[in-house]
């Protein structure tokens, strides 16, 4: 059973920087899409970013420029760069992968946005304030 573990968040002033890591294990996959998506209370769920197979990337809107996605594949481990945090950033953050070897990172990203196929982590908590 494949689980992921988030950490990383934590409360910051605006513009200021944070990195998420996702470690996955009970792996058995050799291809996988990974992302991010986040959540706020009373707001709708959004994909954040996400890598497939390829290394391809996609990000939301609001957080290109400012948010970086990249893997150690070595160490089974997502990261997430976010630099020039808003407080609109604020959410709990969530990784997650899709076993789908032809899986693209824009599909991946939609995915996780309006569908709930995948594994998926707990969270973790990014706070910033202004």
């Amino acid at each position: 059973q494949v689980q992921l573990q988030e950490s990383g968040g934590g409360s910051v002033q605006s513009g200021g920087s944070l990195r998420l890591s996702c470690v996955a294990s009970g792996l058995t996959h050799v291809t996988y899409s990974m992302g991010w998506f986040r959540q706020a209370p009373g707001k709708e769920r959004e994909g954040v970013t996400a890598i497939d197979s390829k290394g391809r990337t996609s990000y939301a809107d609001s957080v290109k420029g400012r948010f970086n996605i990249s893997q150690d594949n070595t160490k089974h481990t997502l990261y997430l760069h976010m630099s020039t945090l808003k407080p609109e950033d604020t959410a709990m953050y969530h990784c997650a992968l899709f076993p789908i070897p032809a899986m693209t990172a824009r599909q991946a990203l939609d995915v996780m946005t309006f569908g709930d196929h995948g594994y998926r982590g707990q969270g973790t908590q990014v706070t910033v304030s202004s």
